[in-house]
Formats: C-alpha cells, structure tokens, sequence
C-alpha cells in the first residue's frame, strides 16, 4: 500500500489519517501558575506565629496507655499520668547498664585468660608428672 492510499475494510473505506486527529496524542498542556503568590511560607516561624496567630504546641500521643510528647527530636514519656520512669532516671539507668555490660565483658575476658592459664599449667605438669616417672622408672633399672 502507497502512502495516502486508505485499506478497505468489510463495508468501508479507512484512510490511513483520521479525521479529527490522533486521538492518543493529547495536545500539550499549558504551563501551570506558580503554586502560592502568598510570601507567608518566606516568614520564620515567630513571626507567622505573631501575624496569623498559630500557637504550635510540641506533639503529643497516647501510646498504650503511655503519653508521650515529641521534644528535641525524640519522643520522650510524660511521667505525670502514666507514673513511668523520669527522662533523667531512664538515662542515669541507661549509663549503669551501659558500664554494667562493658564489666561483664572485662571478666569474662579475665575468666577465658585464666582458663588458658590454667590449662597451660595442667599440661605442664602432666608432662612434668611423666618425665618425673620415666626417671623413676629409670633409677630403679640401674639398681
């Protein structure tokens, strides 16, 4: 087939361009306005505070029971309902395990070096225990 010429169908004639276009090129869109001509997203947060009156609070949540409140970027347990541990006594505690757990590791290094110890000593003296019998084994042949 020519370019230009149509395809004949069963009934009709197709021609090889539609007539009211491609219908699956889409014309192209126009582009889009800016998203916000308001300046407010510019200001620093104290002053939007003072010209729109928003008073953030710090986030909160209620977590099975326990409250807890977003702070310095972490999520920290408010002690007044739920009767939890205090912030400061959570991580004194965390510390005292920490060193807790780094003197478990010191003696169990010090146990394993005194086992090694003692294993060493323990085949010294068997061998020792063995030469002391073949001079004794010796001696008594001589005699």
């Amino acid at each position: 087939m020519k370019k230009g010429e149509g395809s004949v169908g069963s009934f009709f004639i197709r021609p090889e361009m539609p007539l009211f276009g491609n219908i699956f090129s889409p014309k192209k869109t126009p582009p889009r306005k800016s998203a916000s001509l308001s300046n407010l997203h510019a200001l620093d947060r104290s002053t939007r505070e003072v010209e729109l009156g928003l008073e953030y609070g710090t986030p909160t949540m209620n977590l099975a029971g326990q409250n807890l409140k977003f702070e310095n970027g972490q999520w920290i347990a408010d002690t007044g309902i739920s009767g939890g541990v205090d912030r400061r006594e959570a991580q004194r505690l965390r510390r005292r395990n920490q060193q807790l757990e780094e003197e478990n590791n010191l003696l169990r290094l010090k146990v394993d070096i005194l086992l090694d110890m003692l294993s060493e000593t323990t085949a010294e003296s068997h061998l020792m225990e063995k030469e002391l019998d073949e001079l004794k084994s010796v001696g008594r042949r001589r005699k």
